[in-house]
């Protein structure tokens, strides 16, 4: 096991793997930008180096940086939490040349699946179920872009090879527009993410995002650890997640479970991971891997007893995974709400002081968060400033319990969303559950204040 990690994180997730390498006995050292002087995990860490100003270009994002810390701290690997650097080959291939062990898959895994063309086409090898489409990367003459979305069928989606969070995708209903819609996302795909591949899919019209977490170690073990229901979401960014997913068979589940696996094993891949599928009549269709931890792994974590943090950390240090597949069992339900600074109809940011912080408690109540009373939430960053978990026997129970835990929690000082959760735990759709990911726009918008 390691003596010393450094992470390269922020907010929640920093307090997250601290409290993970405490419970292994591991020295944890933060780092932190001029903007998150005062954070919790800063506050109780036994090392913590200051990276930059708060622009995360100049810190978060500023790999120089935080190999230096990792340097000058003897640090002997990183873990890059999620966001920011979790995802980018470069840095994990600059951090094993700089000598320490990057807590997460190998550069080549990381660049595989997040190019999302090659992605798919590994997917398909290893006979996960992918969306229809074309093969690869969409080619430059009109006339075969045109053939491809024909034999795929009207309406599809153009989406950027290297996109991500919902960026560089857009839908096109008619042959008319689909020439000039595949310029115009290979333009923004080019400034996005610097490469302008685009490639086609059908647009499933009404489906479910559902995943499948993983888990692997360095000796060709892999398990999944069942799925999580996250449809509901705002411009492609998650708001409530659940586990297991409500109305789908476990039949199913486990079916695609294995594959997933088998997909781990084909690709050689090591560490935490997640498979994101669009989920419609019966059918799963591969749309992503993310190679990090995810922001929702507690539901998984309350469902299964799995601590993922722990897992990825004890599979990095060269560990194997301490469970084989037919030791992991699904107990109960879990959901978890994000907690963002903002309007909770609008969805404006609401950076500024907290005036008062009251957490939740009870039977099988959680909550990750790094903020507390006289907390200054910074305008720099991502809005989201907690997560609220809870777990029960059953999917009623635990409906009932985050009635209760958001009914609980108190937030002043600046505007947060838990009203729009409160609201959204008694819809009545929500809570006979199976929504699809397009039931929170189109709540919001006959819902605006």
């Amino acid at each position: 096991m390691f003596k010393k990690i450094l992470v390269a994180n922020r907010g929640e997730i920093a307090l997250r793997i601290q409290r993970a390498c405490r419970e292994l006995g591991v020295r944890a050292v933060m780092v932190y930008s001029e903007a998150d002087r005062e954070a919790k995990y800063v506050k109780l860490a036994e090392e913590a180096v200051c990276i930059g100003p708060a622009q995360s270009a100049l810190s978060y994002l500023n790999m120089p940086a935080i190999i230096s810390a990792a340097e000058v701290t003897d640090a002997e690997a990183i873990h890059p939490g999620y966001g920011f650097l979790s995802e980018n080959a470069d840095f994990a291939e600059r951090v094993e040349r700089s000598g320490f062990q990057f807590i997460g898959p190998t550069p080549e895994s990381i660049r595989l699946m997040g190019d999302k063309v090659s992605a798919k086409q590994a997917m398909i090898k290893a006979g996960v179920p992918c969306v229809p489409g074309s093969e690869g990367e969409l080619p430059d003459d009109p006339a075969q872009i045109r053939r491809i979305a024909k034999a795929v069928g009207y309406p599809v989606i153009i989406k950027a090879a290297g996109g991500g969070g919902g960026r560089g995708m857009r839908v096109v209903h008619t042959e008319a527009a689909l020439v000039n819609a595949v310029s115009m996302t290979r333009a923004e795909a080019g400034a996005a993410f610097g490469n302008p591949a685009v490639y086609l899919e059908k647009f499933l019209q009404n489906p479910r995002h559902i995943e499948i977490q993983v888990l692997a170690d360095k000796f060709k073990n892999a398990v999944y650890l069942g799925e999580r229901d996250c449809s509901m979401q705002r411009r492609h960014q998650k708001i409530i997640e659940e586990a297991p997913a409500p109305g789908i068979a476990r039949k199913l589940i486990e079916r695609l479970g294995e594959r997933c696996v088998t997909a781990c094993k084909k690709i050689g891949y090591q560490g935490a991971g997640t498979f994101e599928f669009l989920y419609e009549n019966g059918e799963f269709y591969f749309i992503e891997m993310n190679t990090r931890v995810q922001v929702e792994h507690p539901v998984t974590e309350m469902t299964t007893g799995v601590d993922i943090v722990k897992t990825q950390i004890m599979v990095a240090a060269g560990e194997k995974l301490p469970f084989a597949q037919r030791q992991i069992q699904i107990r109960g339900h879990a959901i978890e709400c994000r907690i963002n600074a903002e309007d909770p109809y609008k969805c404006t940011p609401s950076p500024g002081r907290i005036s008062m912080w009251h957490a939740p408690g009870g039977p099988g109540v959680r909550v990750d968060s790094h903020i507390y009373t006289n907390y200054f939430v910074p305008p720099n960053y991502d809005s989201m400033i907690g997560k609220i978990i809870v777990h029960g026997d059953n999917r009623e129970q635990a409906l009932a319990r985050m009635v209760t835990a958001l009914g609980e929690t108190v937030v002043e000082g600046i505007s947060t969303n838990i009203a729009l959760h409160r609201e959204l735990m008694l819809d009545a759709k929500f809570v006979s559950g199976g929504t699809n990911i397009h039931y929170l726009e189109e709540w919001l918008s006959h819902h605006q204040r």
